[in-house]
């Protein structure tokens, strides 16, 4: 196997594993709202968020910006907590689905990219421990990437599926499918940032 498929597989495992539990959560959050229909929206949340842990991945593993290992691991659940808070306000409104086009839909993608500045650090660590001493690690960065992205992918596909499945074939309400999913990633990520708290 290539150096690019070891790091392409490692990318992708890193995500679609349960110790991935926060970004898992986080993905949960985000898609809540949205159902298949929605697809193209999910993809411009997903491509902001992509962009922001892309480029914090890339600067944190090649020593172009420092951070606290402790804060960041902290800040993640609370970028899960907010998104399921305005998850959970939305819930009261009339009209769940987002109608606007993708163009429109500026303060959603942007707290993506923001919270995808954060999640990327988080990232980072793990890929640094596996490449030790290797300072200029271009083609790893990239591999691993684009296996993380390959693993949201697969990821937001699942909760996407799910929720048609629900929705429509077992008539869900959608208002109790929001309710359901954005409490559970709520709870989820109270637990994890009491660990982190408090070890």
């Amino acid at each position: 196997m290539s150096v690019f498929q070891t790091y392409l597989q490692l990318g992708f495992l890193h995500i679609c594993t349960p110790r991935a539990a926060d970004h898992l959560t986080f993905l949960l959050a985000l898609c809540a709202p949205y159902v298949l229909a929605d697809w193209r929206r999910v993809l411009a949340l997903v491509t902001s968020f992509t962009v922001g842990h892309s480029l914090t991945l890339a600067l944190a593993t090649l020593g172009v910006v420092a951070f606290n290992p402790a804060v960041i691991e902290a800040l993640i659940p609370i970028t899960i907590m907010v998104t399921a808070l305005l998850n959970l306000r939305s819930a009261n409104s009339r009209v769940l689905r987002p109608r606007a086009p993708v163009v429109i839909a500026a303060a959603p993608n942007a707290l993506a990219l923001g919270f995808g500045l954060i999640h990327g650090l988080g990232f980072s660590n793990y890929l640094r421990a596996l490449l030790g001493a290797n300072s200029r690690p271009i083609k790893e960065l990239l591999a691993f990437n684009v296996g993380v992205e390959l693993g949201q992918v697969l990821i937001v596909s699942v909760i996407l599926l799910a929720g048609a499945v629900l929705l429509r074939g077992l008539g869900v309400a959608r208002r109790d499918w929001l309710l359901t999913t954005s409490g559970a990633a709520l709870g989820i990520a109270t637990v994890l940032l009491l660990q982190q708290m408090w070890p």
